[in-house]
Protein backbone atom coordinates (compact mmCIF):
# COMPACT_ATOMS: atom_id res chain seq x y z
CA UNK A 1 0.00 0.00 0.00
CA UNK A 2 1.83 2.77 -1.19
CA UNK A 3 -0.29 5.74 1.02
CA UNK A 4 0.30 3.64 4.48
CA UNK A 5 0.00 6.25 7.86
CA UNK A 6 -1.06 9.10 5.36
CA UNK A 7 -3.39 11.62 5.75
CA UNK A 8 -5.43 13.21 2.89
CA UNK A 9 -8.08 15.67 2.57
CA UNK A 10 -9.88 15.55 -0.65
CA UNK A 11 -12.07 18.06 -1.71
CA UNK A 12 -15.33 17.55 -3.49
CA UNK A 13 -14.94 13.82 -2.69
CA UNK A 14 -18.67 12.85 -2.54
CA UNK A 15 -19.13 12.16 -6.42
CA UNK A 16 -17.01 11.34 -9.44
CA UNK A 17 -13.30 12.02 -9.71
CA UNK A 18 -13.60 13.05 -6.05
CA UNK A 19 -15.23 10.15 -5.11
CA UNK A 20 -12.63 7.98 -6.97
CA UNK A 21 -9.83 9.53 -5.46
CA UNK A 22 -11.40 8.76 -1.90
CA UNK A 23 -11.40 5.16 -3.02
CA UNK A 24 -8.49 4.92 -4.38
CA UNK A 25 -6.41 6.76 -1.45
CA UNK A 26 -8.41 4.36 1.11
CA UNK A 27 -7.40 1.27 -0.43
CA UNK A 28 -3.76 2.29 -1.34
CA UNK A 29 -4.02 2.71 2.99
CA UNK A 30 -4.44 6.41 3.30
CA UNK A 31 -6.79 7.81 5.77
CA UNK A 32 -9.24 9.69 4.08
CA UNK A 33 -10.88 13.19 4.76
CA UNK A 34 -13.84 12.94 2.26
CA UNK A 35 -14.57 16.86 2.12
CA UNK A 36 -17.56 18.61 0.39
CA UNK A 37 -20.38 21.07 0.59
CA UNK A 38 -22.85 17.96 -0.30
CA UNK A 39 -23.22 16.73 3.22
CA UNK A 40 -25.40 14.08 2.33
CA UNK A 41 -22.69 13.08 -0.60
CA UNK A 42 -20.32 13.09 1.18
CA UNK A 43 -20.74 11.64 4.69
CA UNK A 44 -22.25 8.41 2.13
CA UNK A 45 -19.11 7.97 0.30
CA UNK A 46 -17.03 8.45 4.31
CA UNK A 47 -19.49 5.69 5.64
CA UNK A 48 -18.77 3.23 2.96
CA UNK A 49 -15.03 3.37 2.90
CA UNK A 50 -15.49 2.75 6.79
CA UNK A 51 -13.40 3.59 9.50
CA UNK A 52 -10.80 5.70 10.44
CA UNK A 53 -12.25 7.58 6.61
CA UNK A 54 -14.37 10.28 8.03
CA UNK A 55 -16.59 13.18 6.71
CA UNK A 56 -15.43 16.91 6.95
CA UNK A 57 -18.48 19.42 5.48
CA UNK A 58 -16.29 22.59 3.55
CA UNK A 59 -17.53 25.12 1.51
CA UNK A 60 -14.15 25.43 -0.31
CA UNK A 61 -14.67 29.45 -0.93
CA UNK A 62 -15.09 30.51 2.13
CA UNK A 63 -11.75 31.34 4.23
CA UNK A 64 -13.43 30.57 7.75
CA UNK A 65 -14.69 27.08 6.95
CA UNK A 66 -11.35 25.89 5.18
CA UNK A 67 -9.55 27.31 8.14
CA UNK A 68 -11.77 25.02 10.50
CA UNK A 69 -11.68 21.89 8.56
CA UNK A 70 -7.76 21.83 8.45
CA UNK A 71 -7.50 22.56 12.09
CA UNK A 72 -10.07 19.39 12.93
CA UNK A 73 -8.11 17.18 10.56
CA UNK A 74 -5.17 18.17 12.39
CA UNK A 75 -6.80 17.59 15.90
CA UNK A 76 -7.93 14.85 15.14
CA UNK A 77 -5.32 12.89 13.39
CA UNK A 78 -2.42 15.11 14.32
CA UNK A 79 -1.10 15.48 10.44
CA UNK A 80 -2.06 16.60 7.00
CA UNK A 81 0.18 15.09 4.50
CA UNK A 82 -1.98 15.06 1.37
CA UNK A 83 -4.40 17.72 0.17
CA UNK A 84 -6.01 16.98 -3.09
CA UNK A 85 -7.95 20.14 -4.26
CA UNK A 86 -10.64 18.51 -6.92
CA UNK A 87 -13.67 20.87 -5.88
CA UNK A 88 -15.20 22.44 -8.27
CA UNK A 89 -18.20 24.31 -10.10
CA UNK A 90 -18.75 21.73 -13.25
CA UNK A 91 -21.44 19.59 -12.70
CA UNK A 92 -24.94 21.98 -13.84
CA UNK A 93 -22.34 25.04 -14.91
CA UNK A 94 -24.18 26.96 -16.84
CA UNK A 95 -22.03 27.80 -19.93
CA UNK A 96 -24.64 30.96 -21.16
CA UNK A 97 -24.11 32.97 -18.26
CA UNK A 98 -21.03 34.96 -19.52
CA UNK A 99 -22.01 37.50 -16.58
CA UNK A 100 -19.40 38.89 -14.21
CA UNK A 101 -21.37 38.10 -11.52
CA UNK A 102 -20.99 34.12 -12.63
CA UNK A 103 -17.82 34.07 -13.46
CA UNK A 104 -16.90 35.57 -10.25
CA UNK A 105 -19.00 33.18 -8.60
CA UNK A 106 -16.52 30.27 -10.68
CA UNK A 107 -13.63 32.24 -9.54
CA UNK A 108 -14.45 32.12 -5.97
CA UNK A 109 -15.01 27.48 -5.81
CA UNK A 110 -12.19 26.84 -8.26
CA UNK A 111 -9.68 28.62 -8.09
CA UNK A 112 -9.57 30.61 -4.63
CA UNK A 113 -11.31 27.67 -3.32
CA UNK A 114 -8.22 25.85 -4.18
CA UNK A 115 -6.10 28.54 -3.01
CA UNK A 116 -8.19 28.94 0.32
CA UNK A 117 -7.57 25.30 1.41
CA UNK A 118 -3.95 24.99 0.42
CA UNK A 119 -3.37 27.94 2.84
CA UNK A 120 -5.02 26.07 5.61
CA UNK A 121 -3.53 23.05 5.52
CA UNK A 122 0.40 25.12 4.83
CA UNK A 123 0.93 25.74 8.63
CA UNK A 124 0.25 22.13 8.82
CA UNK A 125 2.44 20.43 6.33
CA UNK A 126 5.06 23.00 7.65
CA UNK A 127 5.38 21.72 11.02
CA UNK A 128 5.19 18.19 9.75
CA UNK A 129 8.14 18.03 7.49
CA UNK A 130 6.39 18.55 4.50
CA UNK A 131 3.17 17.30 2.47
CA UNK A 132 1.95 16.85 -1.14
CA UNK A 133 -0.58 19.15 -2.40
CA UNK A 134 -2.47 17.85 -5.76
CA UNK A 135 -4.31 20.05 -7.81
CA UNK A 136 -7.23 19.62 -10.37
CA UNK A 137 -6.87 21.26 -13.52
CA UNK A 138 -7.93 20.46 -16.77
CA UNK A 139 -7.26 20.08 -20.33
CA UNK A 140 -9.92 22.84 -20.74
CA UNK A 141 -6.92 24.98 -19.92
CA UNK A 142 -5.04 24.52 -23.06
CA UNK A 143 -7.72 24.44 -25.59
CA UNK A 144 -9.50 27.85 -27.24
CA UNK A 145 -12.49 26.65 -28.52
CA UNK A 146 -14.76 29.53 -30.27
CA UNK A 147 -17.52 30.74 -27.71
CA UNK A 148 -20.97 31.17 -29.36
CA UNK A 149 -22.46 34.42 -30.10
CA UNK A 150 -26.20 34.79 -30.76
CA UNK A 151 -25.59 37.90 -32.55
CA UNK A 152 -22.25 38.96 -32.94
CA UNK A 153 -22.79 42.89 -33.44
CA UNK A 154 -24.25 43.35 -29.42
CA UNK A 155 -23.18 39.64 -27.30
CA UNK A 156 -20.38 40.86 -24.80
CA UNK A 157 -16.94 39.27 -24.57
CA UNK A 158 -17.35 36.00 -22.82
CA UNK A 159 -16.27 35.05 -19.51
CA UNK A 160 -14.43 31.71 -20.66
CA UNK A 161 -15.24 31.26 -16.60
CA UNK A 162 -13.97 27.21 -16.29
CA UNK A 163 -11.50 27.57 -18.53
CA UNK A 164 -10.29 30.71 -17.23
CA UNK A 165 -9.69 29.38 -13.75
CA UNK A 166 -8.19 26.21 -14.81
CA UNK A 167 -5.65 27.92 -16.19
CA UNK A 168 -5.08 30.03 -13.12
CA UNK A 169 -5.37 26.72 -11.23
CA UNK A 170 -2.07 25.71 -13.51
CA UNK A 171 -0.13 29.09 -13.06
CA UNK A 172 -0.81 28.85 -9.02
CA UNK A 173 0.51 25.49 -9.04
CA UNK A 174 3.70 26.76 -10.26
CA UNK A 175 3.89 29.80 -8.35
CA UNK A 176 2.87 27.33 -4.71
CA UNK A 177 5.22 24.75 -5.50
CA UNK A 178 8.21 27.26 -6.34
CA UNK A 179 7.47 29.20 -2.28
CA UNK A 180 6.88 25.69 -0.25
CA UNK A 181 9.41 23.41 -1.74
CA UNK A 182 12.13 24.70 1.15
CA UNK A 183 9.62 23.38 3.63
CA UNK A 184 9.41 19.68 1.81
CA UNK A 185 6.07 20.45 0.45
CA UNK A 186 5.18 19.27 -3.54
CA UNK A 187 2.12 20.92 -5.33
CA UNK A 188 1.32 19.55 -8.53
CA UNK A 189 -1.32 19.35 -11.11
CA UNK A 190 -3.35 16.85 -12.79
CA UNK A 191 -5.30 17.76 -16.17
CA UNK A 192 -7.71 15.06 -16.75
CA UNK A 193 -9.49 15.24 -20.29
CA UNK A 194 -13.17 14.08 -20.62
CA UNK A 195 -13.85 11.71 -17.83
CA UNK A 196 -17.27 10.09 -17.82
CA UNK A 197 -18.58 11.67 -14.50
CA UNK A 198 -22.71 12.52 -14.28
CA UNK A 199 -21.26 15.90 -14.57
CA UNK A 200 -19.48 15.47 -17.93
CA UNK A 201 -22.53 12.81 -19.17
CA UNK A 202 -24.93 16.07 -18.66
CA UNK A 203 -23.08 18.87 -19.41
CA UNK A 204 -21.27 17.74 -22.19
CA UNK A 205 -23.34 17.34 -25.31
CA UNK A 206 -22.38 13.24 -26.80
CA UNK A 207 -21.67 14.56 -30.33
CA UNK A 208 -18.87 16.95 -28.96
CA UNK A 209 -17.78 14.23 -26.68
CA UNK A 210 -17.24 11.85 -29.66
CA UNK A 211 -15.84 14.43 -31.65
CA UNK A 212 -13.16 15.03 -28.74
CA UNK A 213 -12.47 11.20 -28.59
CA UNK A 214 -12.17 10.03 -32.13
CA UNK A 215 -10.13 13.32 -33.31
CA UNK A 216 -8.32 15.11 -30.73
CA UNK A 217 -7.35 11.66 -28.14
CA UNK A 218 -4.39 9.32 -29.48
CA UNK A 219 -6.48 7.20 -27.23
CA UNK A 220 -9.99 6.52 -28.96
CA UNK A 221 -11.80 6.09 -25.50
CA UNK A 222 -13.52 8.49 -22.97
CA UNK A 223 -11.90 8.19 -19.58
CA UNK A 224 -12.88 7.10 -16.50
CA UNK A 225 -12.81 8.66 -12.69
CA UNK A 226 -10.30 5.31 -11.97
CA UNK A 227 -7.67 6.44 -14.70
CA UNK A 228 -7.12 9.48 -13.59
CA UNK A 229 -6.47 8.05 -9.58
CA UNK A 230 -3.09 6.16 -10.57
CA UNK A 231 -1.61 9.29 -11.27
CA UNK A 232 -2.87 10.96 -7.99
CA UNK A 233 -1.38 7.98 -6.10
CA UNK A 234 1.96 8.93 -7.50
CA UNK A 235 1.78 12.14 -6.85
CA UNK A 236 0.79 11.73 -3.32
CA UNK A 237 3.77 8.75 -2.22
CA UNK A 238 6.92 8.83 -1.60
CA UNK A 239 7.74 7.92 -5.29
CA UNK A 240 7.29 11.50 -6.75
CA UNK A 241 9.46 12.72 -3.80
CA UNK A 242 11.36 15.18 -6.36
CA UNK A 243 8.35 16.41 -8.64
CA UNK A 244 6.66 19.19 -7.88
CA UNK A 245 5.56 22.46 -10.01
CA UNK A 246 4.24 20.07 -13.02
CA UNK A 247 0.62 20.02 -14.68
CA UNK A 248 0.57 16.50 -15.91
CA UNK A 249 -2.34 16.10 -18.35
CA UNK A 250 -4.15 12.68 -18.22
CA UNK A 251 -6.48 12.81 -20.90
CA UNK A 252 -5.62 9.84 -23.75
CA UNK A 253 -2.89 12.17 -25.05
CA UNK A 254 -5.34 15.34 -26.59
CA UNK A 255 -2.69 17.88 -24.96
CA UNK A 256 0.98 16.72 -25.71
CA UNK A 257 3.17 19.28 -23.68
CA UNK A 258 6.78 18.94 -24.14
Amino acid sequence: MRLESKVAIITGAGQGIGEAYARRFAREGATVVVADVNEEKGRAVATSLGAPHVFERVDVSSEADTERVARAVAARFGRIDVLVNNAAIFYGIDHQDQSFTYLKKIFDVNYFGTWLMSRAVFPIMRKGGGGSVINQSSSAAYMHPEMPMANQDTDPLPSFHYSLTKASINAMTHFMAGNVGRFGIRVNAIAPGPTMTDATKTGVPQEILQLIIQFQMAIHRPLEPEDLTGTAVWLASDDSAMVTGQVIPVDGGMIMLG
